[in-house]
């Protein structure tokens, strides 16, 4: 019986745990991460595991540790939320205290641990956490501005592989940057427009307009576009060693006019089913995106 106890104490645990590191988004970032090493590793700087290992354990510190500090913060607006209300820090299941605690433990291993790749590497995640729980997380609820501001953050892990796999920040890693950053205003805008009414309640401000407008739905569409020649970039030839051949280039001007087609479908549709499912389409277009970077580098 006892240990029955202690396994769901440990279960119960490991539950809040991830739901205040935000497991499933810390994941994906990591994942981005570990994409970044995998186009940045070469002849010149050889591939190592235990420089991966400590990526992915190091990046995933260093996001736990941002979702940990934006849930302290917004802990009063998360429990006016539907989507919010149950988590740790706003249900009492973790005190404010003890979330703080974890959240600074998480800081310092994480930048100990990406320090140990590169000082490069830990700077830029230190950055990241920086930016977003001192700046996007306070300015969701005073201005729309704030997912330009969080988009800077959001677009590092995709280039933090890079970097700690060449120890240096260049066109390669910047291009990388780059493509992310573009892809963050239709994703989050479409997150923004299905969930609108919950973001109401909590007072934040996610649409460039803070409505589910035309003109909102507009600039998903033009954000979508620049995202598209940003993706194809690499197949110019003026991106250093990051390189596309024509054929991952193809299929990668397919996705993005995927993505296109959907943002469309919401300008004319301008539903929260249509923005969740472009939601849906941009996670699964940046995941590709990236499995086909990784890949094309292999094959070609």
């Amino acid at each position: 019986m006892n240990a029955s106890k202690n396994d769901v104490t440990f279960r119960s645990l490991l539950a809040d745990f991830t739901a205040i590191t935000k497991a499933r988004l810390a994941i994906s970032v990591v994942f981005s991460s570990v994409a970044g090493y995998l186009l940045g590793f070469s002849d010149e700087y050889p591939f190592s595991w235990s420089t991966l290992i400590l990526l992915t354990i190091g990046g995933y510190c260093m996001v736990g540790a941002s979702n940990v500090f934006n849930q302290i913060i917004e802990k009063d607006l998360d429990a006016l939320m539907d989507r919010t209300k149950n988590r740790p820090v706003p249900s009492g299941k973790i005190s404010v205290r003890n979330a703080f605690i974890l959240g600074a433990v998480l800081t310092v291993a994480g930048i100990a641990i990406l320090y140990s790749i590169n000082p490069i590497t830990a700077m830029f995640g230190a950055i990241s956490i920086f930016l977003y729980t001192s700046i996007y997380t306070p300015l969701k609820t005073i201005t729309p501005l704030a997912v330009f501001v969080g988009a800077f953050p959001g677009a590092i892990p995709f280039m933090l592989g890079w970097v700690a796999a060449t120890n240096d920040f260049d066109i390669e890693a910047g291009t990388l940057f780059l493509i992310q950053f573009f892809w963050q205003f239709p994703h989050f805008w479409a997150i923004g427009w299905f969930l609108f009414d919950d973001y109401k309640k909590g007072g934040f401000f996610m649409l460039p307009t803070g409505k589910r407008d035309k003109k909102t739905a507009l600039q998903i569409i033009l954000y979508t576009c620049w995202l598209i020649p940003a993706s194809l970039l690499p197949v110019t030839g003026f991106t250093g060693s990051l390189k596309l051949s024509y054929v991952a280039a193809v299929i990668v001007f397919l996705l993005g006019l995927w993505m296109l087609a959907n943002a469309v479908k919401l300008y004319k549709k301008m539903d929260a089913v249509t923005a969740r499912k472009l939601m849906l389409v941009s996670v699964s277009y940046i995941s590709l995106l990236q499995v086909i970077y990784v890949i094309d580098k292999f094959i070609r």
